[in-house]
């Protein structure tokens, strides 16, 4: 997933992967972050929302579009751990806010989460991944 002709300065919302529990018994995550943050790319915060307040997953969203969601006056659940059931798909999906400070080098990618189950902690990491290029255009200012 990715845009061609985002501008520096700009801030984008990436939806990592909706965290789906395969297993039999229930998981708590306590955190999440991308691990392959490009120069060019900073991460400014990570948010959790619930898939029913921001009507489905905004895979990848520019602040200030009419289709992005208005995040600072939604829940945020990332400050308490996320509970998913047994094999189920949270309701809770994890985005990174990012602000583009230069044309970035490389892609945004590997999402990683940190959980616990049955009072034990675990990380695992998925593949995701995000390319942002800064147009001709953008990367002049005008």
């Amino acid at each position: 997933m990715g845009n061609e002709h985002t501008r520096v300065g700009e801030i984008w919302y990436f939806a990592l992967p909706v965290p789906y529990n395969t297993s039999s018994k229930p998981i708590e995550i306590k955190g999440v972050a991308v691990e392959h943050i490009p120069s060019g790319i900073r991460v400014l915060e990570y948010g959790a929302y619930d898939l029913n307040d921001t009507e489905g997953l905004p895979l990848l969203a520019k602040e200030g579009e009419s289709y992005t969601p208005e995040f600072a006056k939604l829940k945020n659940y990332v400050k308490h751990p996320v509970k998913v059931a047994a094999g189920k798909e949270s309701n809770v999906f994890y985005l990174a806010k990012m602000e583009i400070t230069a044309p970035p080098k490389d892609t945004v990618r590997e999402c990683r989460f940190a959980y616990e189950q049955g009072g034990r902690a675990y990380t695992q990491t998925l593949d995701c991944e995000l390319d942002l290029k800064v147009s001709e255009q953008g990367s002049q200012g005008s």
